[in-house]
């Protein structure tokens, strides 16, 4: 039976790499196209979009409208390819010694490519599998919470839920959070030689991220030694920065990034408290010397840890079918199964590929991996049957 999913799978898998769905583009097509897919097996889906309907979520039921069923949740969108160093097109899979390369193979098309192809064995199966397509995973974890509690409020109760984020098809039943931040300084521009006539957003900024460059280095130091997680403590980078026009101007705008990824014991609002303390002291204080000057910080996305509590039940089934006899682990990259089990769903991550492979140049999943992953499908739906 694996045979005959695999060939289909592969198929599948070409016709979503094929879709650019960089998170700063729509993925209106790859949704369609999925919708016609699903149709074509007489199955209906159900669309949850954005704001302005230029992407959206899906999902649907593949089996009967009964309790018990299992989730199978992936995310459309992935990472741009913008500035790396490609050996092949990545819109399109090439297989190079065993590997699969393409933007997406392994995070995590892969994934949703193989639960597509196995839609006609859950088709008879006894309890349904519950197919689930977020948008924007990839800038925050944006997309999913809408039709998360779509799929509460609709659905007969499903039993767990299982991301197919890369694992090597090892059960995982933990992760961090991710809490990332934008901080906007406004100053007065003046000649760079008279610095007490204006005021420069880039050395507001450049304190500031001092500040959370220091917030990283104690949260290192005061690392918790059994912390499951590599590396064990909460980790802050600022991951974009921009500010000035000219060296000899006082920067009127300056502006960064930065993301919090904290294991699920830690509270990112404690850790950042004393930090958005110095923005509002630094705010006041502009806005005194310049009435259009001050800083800001605006939280752009606040994704939940996935704590390794309450589903052991869901992981023991999952290694039933993955052959994973080890003990569950947990991964510090974000996700939305944290999303999943906040609403309620007992969850798990489980998928095929490394996330080491992941956003990287010549992106690929391993053949094998692929192979395992038809497997799992196999004997999900068997063990639905």
């Amino acid at each position: 039976m694996t045979n005959t999913l695999l060939p289909a799978a592969r198929d599948i898998l070409a016709k979503l790499i094929a879709f650019d769905t960089t998170s700063r583009n729509s993925n209106l097509d790859l949704i369609a196209w999925v919708e016609d897919y699903l149709a074509g097996h007489g199955v209906t889906s159900t669309r949850v979009v954005n704001a302005d309907a230029s992407k959206a979520n899906l999902y649907a039921s593949v089996g009967p409208d009964v309790e018990a069923g299992i989730i199978l949740s992936g995310h459309s969108d992935v990472v741009p390819v913008d500035g790396q160093d490609w050996l092949s097109d990545p819109w399109t899979v090439t297989e190079r010694n065993g590997l699969l390369h393409g933007r997406g193979s392994c995070d995590m098309k892969g994934f949703i490519a193989l639960a597509l192809a196995a839609v006609p064995l859950f088709k008879n199966g006894a309890k349904p599998v519950h197919l689930a397509l977020s948008y924007d995973e990839e800038v925050g974890c944006l997309g999913a919470p809408a039709m998360i509690e779509d799929m509460a409020a609709k659905l007969p109760k499903p039993a767990l839920a299982i991301i197919g984020e890369p694992t090597m098809m090892k059960v995982i039943n933990g992760h961090k959070g991710i809490a990332v931040h934008e901080v906007e300084v406004l100053g007065h521009e003046a000649h760079s030689s008279l610095t007490h006539l204006g005021l420069s957003a880039n050395m507001v900024a450049v304190e500031l991220m001092h500040d959370l460059a220091e917030l990283a280095r104690n949260l290192w130091e005061n690392a918790d030694p059994s912390s499951p997680f590599i590396p064990p403590h909460a980790t802050l980078t600022i991951g974009r920065m921009q500010g000035g026009t000219a060296p000899n101007i006082l920067a009127r705008r300056a502006h960064f990034v930065f993301d919090l990824r904290c294991p699920p014991d830690v509270d990112p609002e404690v850790v950042l408290a004393p930090f958005k303390a110095k923005v509002a002291a630094l705010d006041g204080e502009m806005r005194r010397a310049f009435p259009e000057a001050g800083v800001t910080i605006t939280r752009r996305s606040n994704a939940p840890p996935m704590a390794p509590t309450g589903s052991q039940e869901a992981a023991d089934f999952v290694r039933s079918l993955t052959g994973d006899n080890g003990p569950s682990g947990v991964v510090s990259y974000a996700a939305e199964a944290g999303q999943f089990q906040q609403a309620g769903f007992a969850t798990v991550i489980c998928g095929p590929g490394s996330i080491e492979q992941a956003h990287q140049p010549n992106e690929y999943l391993a053949v094998e991996q692929f192979e395992r992953g038809a497997d799992f499908m196999v004997r999900l739906a068997q063990a639905l049957a």
